[in-house]
């Protein structure tokens, strides 16, 4: 398998390289943790030969061994060497039980330099401060950004290249399959058997169906308002007796293991948090595609996802903002930056063109101002609005 080296994230471990923070690798399963926890060991090694780096894959049989904690604390203090950098490296943490006691052991032993990946639905982020002792610091990893996938395929076309990631996506492990069917299996089954499967362990979820539907509903309404009230409203329409908490608490887990993300509304006029309905967006776009299939596609939606999850990427805030009942489609803020941004798939027509600008000129503060569409041109201005292909910004093309 093609590898490329996905410096954003690299850069991030080397930074706190030698803290005593446990690093904790998070992201959608299949999204590169491994790989990025293997480019970050050959970094050391490059760094400082003399090393020693405890490396253990629980995806191998050979470490079968230590999945209780115990062993696994004895195995690592025993290959401690002392006068030299200890590192130690855990992938898919979760298999061995009761890990936290093992890793806050060897974090209060101030010997080791700690970092792990582990299945999300078992290594929550919200459980971090709960789950270790000591501090963490969290490297969230999402699936391969269209930049990524340029510098993957070594396209020179950014706009066909574009056309090319919406069907296929960033889970890179399907980029290996050649037809669209066999692809789309792949992503199918990292869901269904990786994703939905850990939720299922954990919560010891019984009502499968339920879990599927909502899945299926939530896919199918990326970039709407929606509720967990208004979902469990809507299968009791046709009949079914669901109570909106446990809608709720299924959606809850399926963002807890990073399947979607939930965006909240903001009021942009009276600087306040909306409650009551929110957006979900899907931590890759292909995912729907598996699983729905292509036959009614919504490029505006899709296009909006990913505008999304490429926000979350480049470390933004977001929100869905509401201005007099107009709804600009993210506010990004990330420390004193803040950016308000319109998403849409063709704006070649006046009337949709006008549209999508009239909410950004609403707005009375001078913060820029994007609205991003498949423009298929170089960015221009109009009334203080930039207008910037999509394809563009994503590659950094601006």
């Amino acid at each position: 398998m093609k590898l490329i080296t996905r410096t954003h994230y690299l850069n991030k471990i080397i930074s706190v390289v030698g803290t005593p923070d446990v690093k904790v690798i998070t992201g959608v399963r299949r999204s590169g943790k491994s790989k990025l926890l293997e480019a970050f060991k050959a970094h050391v090694l490059s760094e400082n030969p003399d090393a020693n780096i405890i490396h253990i894959n629980f995806n191998l049989p050979e470490y079968e061994e230590l999945t209780e904690y115990r062993p696994l604390y004895d195995h690592i203090q025993s290959q401690y060497q002392e006068g030299r950098e200890n590192y130690v490296l855990i992938d898919e943490i979760q298999m061995c039980n009761n890990f936290e006691k093992a890793i806050n052991g060897l974090h209060a032993s101030e010997k080791f330099d700690i970092y792990i990946t582990g299945s999300n639905a078992f290594l929550l982020s919200s459980d971090l401060a709960t789950l270790f002792t000591g501090r963490t610091f969290e490297i969230k990893v999402y699936p391969f950004s269209f930049a990524e996938y340029l510098r993957y395929f070594g396209s020179a076309d950014v706009y066909a290249a574009f056309d090319r990631y919406v069907l296929e996506g960033g889970m890179s492990g399907s980029y290996l399959y050649k037809d669209y069917e066999a692809k789309y299996n792949y992503i199918e089954e990292v869901f269904n058997t990786l994703i939905v499967r850990d939720i299922r362990t954990k919560y010891r979820i019984r009502n499968t169906a339920l879990m599927d539907r909502i899945v299926d509903f939530l896919m199918d309404n990326i970039s709407n308002l929606t509720s967990a009230r208004g979902i469990s409203d809507t299968f009791n329409s046709h009949k079914d007796k669901i109570n909106h908490k446990t809608v709720g608490s299924y959606m809850q887990y399926l963002c807890s293991a990073f399947a979607f993300y939930k965006i909240r509304r903001y009021d942009i006029k009276g600087k306040k948090y909306l409650s009551t309905t929110e957006k979900y967006y899907l931590s890759d776009h292909s995912f729907r595609y598996a699983k729905l299939g292509t036959k009614n596609m919504d490029y505006g939606r899709v296009l909006e996802n990913i505008v999304a999850i490429e926000l979350l990427r480049r470390g933004y805030e977001i929100y869905v903002g509401m201005l007099y009942k107009k709804e600009i489609d993210f506010v990004a803020i990330k420390r004193d930056e803040k950016l308000y941004i319109q998403v849409s798939d063709n704006i070649s027509d006046e009337k949709t063109f006008q549209r999508e600008v009239t909410p950004l000129l609403s707005i009375p503060d001078a913060y820029p101002k994007l609205l991003i569409a498949r423009t298929l041109h170089d960015t221009y201005q109009y009334e203080g609005i930039k207008v910037i292909d999509i394809a563009n910004w994503l590659s950094g093309v601006e």
